[in-house]
């Protein structure tokens, strides 16, 4: 055991080269699955260090835990579908955050042990971002899975709550450090739970996809802040990371909405998305068409642009589009898809979707290469997406995402919508693309309608 525990550093180091290279990994689609087997090889090595060096550990209890935990997700990953997972990666961050809350607790009430003024600072940091992390994302879940108590809530009083419960939080936890009261400690662990669902609940649906980011990097800095609290070099490294990626990822998300962070998370973007919606009431005109009028449209152009969004997820459409892509393909026709980086309800989800159906990774092209060739573009075919396409972010300055880069649809020759009906998408916002002349909408089901299409490319259905 002793000989074994002395190698323990050199498989830490191992352990965090691995996540390095899981990062890595995860940066494109074509190197996900390698960067995950890293990832899960790098916990491993962890896992089994840390049995050799910690002091009279309780093998049976440890064992136990994992195996459930174990049995826990691997159900959960079997059986969560696609469209679910949003909000299954939201409560696995609720559950990071309560982990560092629980530790916290339980290193504070260790009887016997005094803490130093450094690891005040560490128990009070890791524990009120734990329970930030853990009810916001709490919350991001039941936003996520259309839970009729996560509603949001609007007006000016939010602010000054928000404002109130901060202050609160940071005068018991800075008593606390000072004087190690636990009434202190108990009031700033309450009251930042508290927070973190005011924090959240005032926020719209259209910045959802950068909350979920950005709980992701308060996860991170949750599981360093455990490492800190029981000195595991292993816990901070991986924390760090995961942290610094998700801080990182919610910059890149921001980009692409052309908005601040500070903006998305105080800006109340939902409300005024809502409120922008509820003005315009007066009737407009479109038109719509079949599945047949659409395959006939592709199957005679050139070019087709597919540009995913969440309507593809919730209809499980993703594998009936690669078939409409490879009929379109047989026909001589160029196909390619379009990807907005906020499309979905979480980064990279319609990446995801596409890589789940076997995509070619060279048809998925980035909003940035692909926004240039629209124009010579015969058909573009929108299936589910709403926000990412809607051109008053270019021409609207009234608009609440005026500002934000688009997939210039509107720009293509001739463009096809597949809706379930007229509603407006998830930030709120109705679509001028809609109703353009050279637009033909196509109501049902997605995946329904695209095999309808694919049935009359190939003769299917005749």
């Amino acid at each position: 055991m002793e000989n074994i525990a002395q190698y323990a550093s050199w498989a830490y180091l191992i352990g965090a080269v691995l996540f390095i290279l899981t990062l890595r990994g995860l940066s494109s689609p074509a190197s996900a699955i390698m960067g995950n087997r890293y990832g899960m090889i790098g916990m491993a090595l962890a896992v089994l260090a840390t049995f050799f060096i910690a002091p009279n550990p309780n093998i049976g209890l440890i064992v136990a835990a994992m195996i459930g935990g174990a049995a826990i997700g691997i159900f959960r990953a079997r059986t969560v579908p696609m469209t679910q997972m949003p909000e299954t990666v939201a409560m696995m961050h609720s559950l990071v955050g309560l982990a560092a809350v629980l530790i916290a607790v339980a290193a504070v009430l260790h009887h016997g042990e005094s803490h130093s003024m450094l690891s005040r600072f560490e128990l009070f940091v890791g524990c009120f971002i734990g329970a930030i992390t853990f009810s916001a994302s709490v919350f991001a879940f039941g936003k996520l899975a259309a839970k009729k108590w996560a509603k949001s809530l609007h007006g000016s009083w939010v602010k000054v709550v928000q404002a109130i419960l901060a202050i609160v939080m940071l005068v018991s936890g800075v008593h606390y450090f000072v004087t190690e009261n636990m009434m202190s400690f108990w009031m700033m662990t309450g009251t930042a739970i508290v927070l973190g669902y005011f924090w959240i609940a005032p926020i719209g649906g259209g910045d959802m996809p950068v909350v979920v980011s950005l709980l992701k990097s308060f996860s991170g800095g949750a599981a360093a802040g455990i490492g800190f609290t029981l000195g595991k070099a292993m816990l901070i490294i991986a924390g760090s990371l995961v942290g610094s990626s998700g801080a990182i990822l919610s910059y890149v998300m921001c980009r692409a909405m052309n908005r601040s962070l500070f903006n998305v998370l105080f800006g109340g973007f939902g409300a005024a998305a809502a409120g922008a919606a509820a003005a315009d009431g007066k009737e407009k005109n479109y038109k719509s068409g079949s599945a047949d009028d659409a395959a006939f449209m592709m199957g005679n152009a050139d070019s087709v642009v597919i540009v995913p969004g969440y309507g593809l997820a919730q209809a499980r459409a993703q594998n009936a589009v690669k078939e409409l892509a490879n009929a379109l393909k047989e026909k001589g026709v160029t196909v390619r898809y379009a990807i907005h980086p906020v499309a979905g309800r979480m980064p990279g989800h319609m990446n995801v979707l596409l890589a789940e159906a076997d995509v070619p990774y060279e048809d998925v092209k980035e909003m940035d290469e692909i926004n240039s060739d629209f124009p010579s573009t015969d058909v573009v075919l929108v299936i589910g997406a709403n926000d990412v396409v809607n051109p008053a972010a270019k021409t609207d300055p009234t608009s609440p995402i005026f500002g934000m880069p688009i997939l210039e649809a509107n720009r293509a020759r001739t463009v096809m919508v597949i809706k379930r009906s007229m509603a407006v998408g998830y930030a709120g916002l109705d679509n001028d693309l809609f109703y353009l002349d050279k637009t033909m909408m196509i109501f049902g089901d997605a995946k329904k309608v695209v095999e309808d299409m694919v049935k009359s490319l190939t003769g299917g259905g005749h």
